[in-house]
């Protein structure tokens, strides 16, 4: 087939999303298939600068550009679900945050109020013309369901490399990586640290806008000697951390899907998580291949000891945990088979 891919891109901003796109569009051209890949840019700043890429893409119509047929347009991000073609699939990564889980009533303006207002009814236009919708996990079906009442299909991806993952002996550190930014809540972590009379070491891998004050608490808590933070690391150097970590922790507000989940999984480490994680809630199974938490520094640093005091059983849920993610057969060919299908 002649098949579209539609996402965005947001000029120097990198992550999870480049993952997603460029292994979709490397598996469909695995199986024989002609893609392009369209990349919108996207501005979500200023506010003003997102209802011009709504209309963008809601005249844009990829039926047969140019007089070329297109058998499948499958679109992952927002605004990209509105572009018009009579076999669209839209697969959502998730949908504009700002306005649905991350809205606060209370701290919003009246552009940021009357934004939501536009971006619901433009999706529910948006989703009602697709053929059919999938979601990223099932958290984000959860909000899908939950904001704009559409029924969607949860289908997981591997994450990048996934073949590549190994589990070597674990060394007593707990691995942190993550993009550094609030909602990724390195800062729990750390004040967990603090309280803790003998806390673990910890390496934290990453950049990113609260870095630098990560650092900062570290110092202030008195934990320079007990963690590391190595910014970015090559690909070789995070399979080995992970590799060869007790345990991996993993515990952001509210995640879509969360790549770190099956990486630790699948390199046989178990995750220390949080009751409102979102995304990595739907892999971790408490006191079986992780440890799920209230997002409370106590109760991680009680956890943290106990896998401490603990290295036998740890290793015996890392393995429990490598096990589970193999059995749930997460595949490019399943992803393919069901956009496909």
């Amino acid at each position: 087939m002649n098949i579209i891919v539609a996402a965005n891109i947001t000029p120097f901003l990198r992550g999870g999303a480049d993952f997603h796109i460029n292994g979709l569009v490397a598996a469909l051209r695995e199986h024989g298939h002609d893609v392009d890949l369209i990349r919108l840019p996207f501005f979500f700043h200023p506010l003003s600068a997102i209802g011009g890429q709504m209309d963008y893409c809601a005249q844009l119509d990829l039926s047969s550009p140019n007089g070329q047929r297109v058998d499948k347009l499958i679109s992952l991000q927002f605004p990209a679900f509105a572009i018009r073609h009579p076999n669209h699939i839209a697969w959502v990564m998730h949908q504009h945050r700002a306005v649905y889980e991350l809205y606060d009533e209370q701290q919003a303006d009246i552009e940021l109020a009357g934004l939501r207002q536009r971006i619901t009814a433009f999706d529910n236009d948006c989703f009602a013309r697709c053929r059919q919708v999938f979601a990223n996990s099932q958290r984000v079906a959860e909000r899908l369901y939950q904001y704009n009442q559409v029924s969607a299909t949860p289908l997981y991806h591997p994450p990048a490399g996934s073949e590549r993952f190994y589990c070597g002996e674990a060394l007593p550190y707990i691995y942190c990586p993550s993009r550094f930014e609030t909602l990724k809540r390195q800062q729990l972590l750390l004040e967990a640290l603090g309280r803790m009379d003998s806390p673990p070491s910890v390496v934290f891998s990453g950049i990113g806008g609260t870095l630098e004050q990560c650092r900062q608490l570290a110092e202030d808590y008195g934990l320079q000697d007990k963690v590391r933070f190595l910014g970015h690391v090559s690909e070789e150097e995070k399979y080995a951390f992970y590799a060869h970590a007790s345990a991996v922790f993993f515990a952001p507000y509210d995640e879509d899907y969360g790549y770190i989940t099956l990486e630790a999984m699948l390199s046989g480490k178990p995750v220390l998580t949080c009751t409102d994680s979102g995304g990595p809630l739907e892999f971790v199974q408490h006191g079986e291949t992780g440890w799920v938490c209230a997002a409370d520094a106590a109760e991680i640093a009680d956890t943290l000891g106990w896998i401490v005091a603990n290295p036998g059983l740890v290793r015996d849920m890392g393995q429990a945990a490598r096990q589970s993610i193999q059995d749930k057969d997460i595949s490019w060919q399943q992803v393919i088979a069901s956009l496909l299908g």
